[in-house]
């Protein structure tokens, strides 16, 4: 392992001397993660980056960017498993508003509506906001893990708008 104490990033893998070359694991101080082909100490072959959201970007690189058709130049993958679909991209449009969740399992009888695309939606402390990948809690200014409360991020002002704006309250 390899780490890059300027960047907080680090790197485990096949290396020519100094540099990266080969299959390896470059992790970005943020938790993402690029995992496959390196050349020259770049991004470069086949690989995935895993995002600390739980999805996932599938892509051929060349000299550290994604290449292919464009405009999507690679696949990416939600969490949830949906793949995004440039030009047949129908989910969640102005005519089909279900939660992915809901397009495979079905839609909830009257009276149960989904609030989130999940059986349930999670709890939420008093006055804070459901921000889809944790809750927003106004006093912190930052996104909070559902489970634990440990912070994941602190969103900008256009962020914190639309979430208090849109987004479900905890009472």
């Amino acid at each position: 392992l390899v780490s890059m104490e300027f960047t907080g990033s680090s790197y485990e893998g096949d290396r020519a001397g100094p540099r990266m070359e080969g299959k390896g694991t470059f992790t970005f101080a943020d938790g993402t993660k690029y995992v496959g082909d390196m050349v020259d100490g770049q991004f470069h072959g086949h690989g995935v980056m895993y995002f600390p959201n739980g999805s996932s970007f599938e892509a051929d690189w060349e000299h550290g960017k994604a290449v292919g058709p464009q405009p999507a130049r690679g696949q990416l993958t939600f969490k949830d498993g949906l793949t995004y679909q440039e030009g047949d991209w129908d989910y969640c449009d102005e005519d089909d508003r279900r939660f992915y969740s809901e397009r495979l399992h079905g839609v909830q009888p009257a009276g149960r509506s989904q609030l989130v695309d999940a059986a349930t939606a999670p709890k939420l402390p008093t006055g804070t906001f459901d921000a889809g990948d944790g809750y927003y809690d106004p006093t912190t200014r930052a996104v909070h893990a559902y489970a634990d409360g440990k912070p994941l991020r602190n969103p900008d002002v256009k962020e914190i708008e639309w979430i208090v704006k849109h987004c479900r309250i905890g009472k």
